[in-house]
């Protein structure tokens, strides 16, 4: 698919941008076309948008800059990360046949290498900076050393404003706002594009996109899977679409790495959470205490897309909105709301609280999901509640106490903490471990607490809790009588019906009904 007029029409504005994408989003490849376009290689364009910017008579190839902040090593402090900047930018001066002197301020070495290769070309410069965070991202769970890295980053981009006279375009990627004012203070002309509704399509594919270019694979796939290609767009649909980036959350689109790799393996998976190290992720969940439930229809006003927060102060919802796991919806008239933006997120990310609970108390996550898995699909109620009451046991629910109150609050639940905590564990270790469910399933009577599908067996599930003082037996009754009166598995024959109750004293399931 040709996206080369958005560049063209930045480089038409000869412009100083920045853009945010989430990772494998296309961000690198962007720049790649950049790199192509001011190189002049006119062979890789024909029959595209950009073809008509390159055979303009006043066209001229321009040196290219190109600056890949995801290779910087990591892994050995500070030092290590000064010594992979030093060395990016002189592998840079190589390529460029620029000679640099042998400071090993690397500050002033970037400064070197865009002035002496404005004056050895005679033409301003081209400098694409691509993942301009990554170092700063690798210690988000460690704010000592991300600000010891903020300050490396800062002394370093700082020169770009310096030679801001030997330079024609810039254009820098990342995954984040988190450094942007820090990090870019001085580039005070800097235009972020990241949520404006012209530039939105710049990476990932809408749903329009897919059809139009990969019908054949789609062919392919649906005919491997054994459905209809309309049937296969709704399942992918569900499971990769919903990723927005404007202001009014007007269009959605597909993560491209994700459909790329369904195409190959022809399979539902979690294709791009398993594509990184989201460990920077479990350990920020795992450090606040967060669940996945508080972040569903999250509200948010219109300026927390102008300042979502630093790194230092940002709250998690905008951390987990910056990072990718968490998009915009629309929301009331003044306000947004933001959300998972597909079930892959989704079930990643509850997959990571389940593994977070369990592993706190030396519990194999596998293998309790492989007896929840087995206990749903061969009806087996009390390898189910085993599978869950190991979930339950190692729910630290004090450490939860206030995100549950608080999200109790923004979603407007009408249960006490330990109610919305207790069901919000079991949702996320249901979805963690690979399972359709749904949450508050609307009937023409009320709605079923949860509905669960595996593998040609549903299950209609009904939570009470007896707190101090109650009995578990009679919260149990009280939930199959609902089950029954309210008719939950109506629009579900041959359902499974399940009503437990948790002892609060206990914090498991001590008591049970079940209508096969």
């Amino acid at each position: 698919m040709d996206k080369t007029q958005y560049l063209v029409d930045l480089i038409n504005q000869s412009g100083i941008y920045f853009f945010a994408r989430p990772r494998r989003f296309g961000k690198s490849l962007t720049v790649t076309t950049f790199d192509a376009l001011f190189s002049g290689r006119k062979e890789l364009f024909k029959g595209l948008a950009a073809e008509e910017f390159m055979n303009r008579p006043d066209f001229k190839p321009s040196p290219v800059i190109r600056i890949d902040m995801s290779i910087v090593n990591t892994s050995e402090g500070i030092e290590g990360i000064k010594e992979s900047i030093l060395y990016i930018t002189r592998d840079v001066a190589r390529k460029l046949k620029v000679k640099l002197s042998d400071t090993k301020l690397y500050g002033i070495l970037l400064h070197e290498l865009i002035t002496r290769t404005a004056e050895k070309y005679n033409r301003k410069v081209v400098v694409l900076v691509d993942e301009y965070d990554k170092p700063y991202t690798d210690f988000v769970n460690d704010p000592d050393m991300a600000e010891q890295v903020r300050v490396v980053l800062r002394n370093f981009y700082t020169q770009i404003k310096a030679s801001d006279e030997h330079i024609r375009f810039l254009f820098i990627t990342g995954i984040s706002k988190f450094t942007k004012l820090g990090v870019f203070s001085t580039l005070n002309n800097l235009d972020d594009i990241s949520m404006m509704p012209e530039f939105a399509r710049i990476c990932g594919y809408t749903e329009e996109e897919i059809i139009r270019y990969f019908p054949d694979y789609m062919e392919d796939t649906a005919n491997a899977m054994g459905i209809s290609v309309g049937e296969l767009i709704e399942k992918m649909r569900l499971y990769y679409n919903g990723f927005s980036f404007d202001d009014e959350a007007a269009v959605r689109f597909y993560n491209p790495f994700s459909i790329l790799m369904f195409f190959d393996k022809k399979r539902f998976s979690n294709f791009w959470f398993q594509s990184g190290t989201p460990k920077f992720i479990s350990d920020y969940l795992k450090g606040k205490n967060l669940t996945v439930e508080q972040f569903r229809n999250y509200p948010v006003p219109y300026h927390f897309l102008e300042n979502p927060g630093d790194l230092d102060s940002t709250t998690p919802e905008g951390f987990l909105y910056q990072s990718g796991y968490l998009t915009l919806r629309p929301g009331l008239s003044d306000a947004l709301s933001l959300d998972y933006p597909n079930r892959e997120v989704l079930d990643s990310m509850s997959e990571l609280v389940a593994q977070n609970i369990l592993r706190d108390k030396d519990e194999d996550f596998s293998g309790c999901r492989n007896d929840l898995l087995s206990g749903l699909m061969t009806v087996n109620p009390d390898k189910v509640i085993s599978a869950l009451n190991r979930l339950l046991s190692c729910i630290p629910y004090d450490d939860f106490t206030e995100a549950a109150k608080k999200s109790i609050s923004n979603n407007n639940y009408d249960m006490t903490p330990q109610e919305w905590l207790y069901r919000s564990n079991i949702l996320s270790f249901l979805r963690g471990s690979g399972v359709v469910v749904v949450a508050e399933m609307h009937t023409n009577k009320g709605r079923a607490d949860l509905v669960v599908a595996h593998k040609g067996q549903t299950w209609v599930i009904e939570l009470k809790v007896a707190h101090k003082g109650q009995s578990a037996e009679k919260k149990a009754d009280e939930a199959f009588r609902q089950l029954i009166d309210q008719n939950y598995a109506g629009p579900f024959p041959n359902a499974t019906c399940l009503a437990v109750a948790i002892d609060d004293n206990e914090r498991k399931i001590t008591a049970s009904r079940i209508i096969r």
